[in-house]
Order: C-alpha cells, then sequence, then structure tokens
C-alpha cells in the first residue's frame, strides 16, 4: 500500500532531521497517525479532514467557554447546557420555541428517570411517532 512506501520514506527521513525543528516533529505526528491516515486512503467516502464538522460547533464550543463566565460558576454551567441543547436544536432542525415549550411544560411532572427522553434528538424521535413532527 502506498501509505506503507510513505512511512518507510518518513523513517528514512526522520533520521536525518532534528527531532524538536518543525519538520521533525511534523514527522514524528505523521508516523503516529499513520494507521488512521490509511483509512482515509483505503476508503474514498471517509473525509480528509473534520472542518464540516468543526465549522458547525463552533459557535457552541466558543460559546462554553465563554459563558463558564456568566456572573457565577454554577449560571456559566447552565448557561452552557442550554446553549449545548439549542445547538443540538438546530443540528436536528428542530424549532429551538417548540422544543423549549414542551420541555418546560413536561419537566415539572417527569420523574428522573424519564429526563434523558427530553434531549433534543430523543425528543424529535417522541415527536415524529406521534405525528407531531414533521420532516
Amino acid at each position: 500500500m502506498i501509505y506503507h512506501r510513505i512511512g518507510k520514506a518518513l523513517n528514512k527521513l526522520q533520521s536525518c532531521i532534528l527531532p524538536q525543528s518543525g519538520f521533525g516533529k511534523a514527522i514524528t505526528y505523521t508516523l503516529n497517525v499513520r494507521d488512521r491516515l490509511g483509512v482515509y486512503l483505503q476508503d474514498g467516502r471517509v473525509e480528509i479532514d473534520n472542518n464540516l464538522i468543526e465549522n458547525a460547533i463552533r459557535p457552541s464550543a466558543i460559546g462554553k467557554k465563554n459563558w463558564l463566565f456568566f456572573g457565577t460558576p454554577e449560571s456559566g454551567w447552565k448557561a452552557a447546557i442550554l446553549y449545548t441543547l439549542l445547538g443540538n436544536c438546530k443540528v436536528l432542525g428542530l424549532d429551538p420555541h417548540a422544543y423549549l415549550k414542551d420541555v418546560l411544560e413536561r419537566l415539572p411532572s417527569m420523574m428522573n428517570s424519564e429526563v434523558p427522553d427530553l434531549l433534543p434528538r430523543n425528543w424529535a424521535k417522541q415527536q415524529a411517532e406521534s405525528g407531531k413532527l414533521t420532516g
């Protein structure tokens, strides 16, 4: 396979390069992830990077870090949870208002063991099964 030949070439090259140089670190990194890179080379359906996912979660990820400083540690944690739920609604194509309205109405009468049913993915599945959610 081609990535085996690349690995051999990198091993030879590594002996000529200073290990702490930028190029040396790049060679070491590449050799360490060689098997995972091989998956990409063997299966054309595998994306070369995860930029689409990173771009989709960036606002939520940046927000969660920033919201930790939202008043008190407790309020930051709660805000991060809320924005994570809303981010999941966005990814799943759900109406956040409808989701929050239903969840906040149902939550007080639920048992703790039923709370996972209110996670956006599970909620959407229930709504679709009951015919309340289209799409």
